[in-house]
């Protein structure tokens, strides 16, 4: 196994015509190879920007139904590149006039490798106005999801997801030596918290964080903040995408995983402890 390869962190402004969005990412798979990527990475909603449900529910089907998903096993077959499609909104399979927020990873064969649904619901009230309730419309997943690539185990997460480090820490210690966090922050979150957050889960893990983002306005008003990133196990940014759309390239090195790791071994130094009351 070698544990050295290139990604590619693909940074979006996703629209809400999902054919559009398609194309655009088959495009990106394919340029993005052509730079030299092995694993190429894409943003959360990558297929869909949309506000209210009743919007979203005309543009998406079933999760084997969806349009774009053969075209996007296709282009990693023909790439020969790993995919990760960082979200994709998808009809619920149970549960009717609800979605599910699907990372979909994709091997250079173009076979499915795994999927992950967002666990944390991202219901905020922001000072400048701005109101999010994604429980209203989505379907939190209940399991969480690490996977085998050529190079380690990568952990699967998405967006809101980076605010609960307990998650994060159990994927390292399943074996993850990469973690995914694929995003659509906004602006004022972004600015505030997206630095501190992805370069504490690194450390927190000793793992690599990829979090490719969505960036600028989108055709729903929304704003995303960008900066896509790739944090090494020490915490250091060795990529950022900056605000514009584009790709990132960043050299990866997994042993710098347990270089961090026999430093600072903290992943093994759990103990139990009676928790949470009101102090004596």
């Amino acid at each position: 196994m070698s544990t050295t390869f290139t990604a590619a962190l693909v940074q979006t402004n996703s629209g809400n015509d999902p054919a559009a969005n398609g194309d655009m990412i088959v495009d990106q798979i394919k340029e993005a190879a052509g730079m030299g990527a092995d694993f190429v990475m894409f943003p959360e909603v990558v297929t869909l920007v949309e506000t209210g449900a009743k919007n979203v529910a005309p543009k998406v089907t079933s999760f084997e139904a969806d349009p774009n998903l053969p075209r996007f096993r296709d282009a990693a077959r023909d790439a020969g590149v790993w995919v990760l499609i960082g979200s994709m909104v998808v009809e619920h399979e149970t549960l009717d006039r609800k979605f599910a927020n699907r990372s979909v990873l994709i091997s250079d064969r173009g076979e499915i490798v795994a999927t992950y649904d967002k666990i944390h619901m991202f219901d905020v009230d922001l000072e400048n106005g701005e109101s999010y309730r994604e429980s209203k419309s989505y379907e939190p997943g209940t399991r969480a999801v690490v996977a085998d690539t050529p190079w380690g185990k990568l952990g699967l997460t998405i967006c809101y997801d980076i605010r609960f480090p307990h998650l994060h820490r159990s994927l390292a210690q399943a074996g993850a030596v990469m973690i995914a966090i694929p995003a659509s922050f906004t602006r004022p979150t972004g600015r505030a918290h997206w630095h501190v957050l992805m370069r504490a889960r690194a450390i927190e893990t000793g793992c690599f964080v990829f979090a490719p983002a969505q960036t600028g306005e989108h055709m729903d008003g929304r704003k995303t903040y960008g900066h896509s990133l790739v944090v090494d196990p020490w915490g250091e940014v060795i990529a950022d995408g900056g605000e514009d759309t584009g790709i990132v390239l960043a050299e990866i090195d997994l042993g710098l995983v347990g270089k961090a790791r026999a430093k600072v071994p903290s992943l093994t130094h759990d103990r139990p402890f009676d928790g949470g009351g009101t102090p004596n």
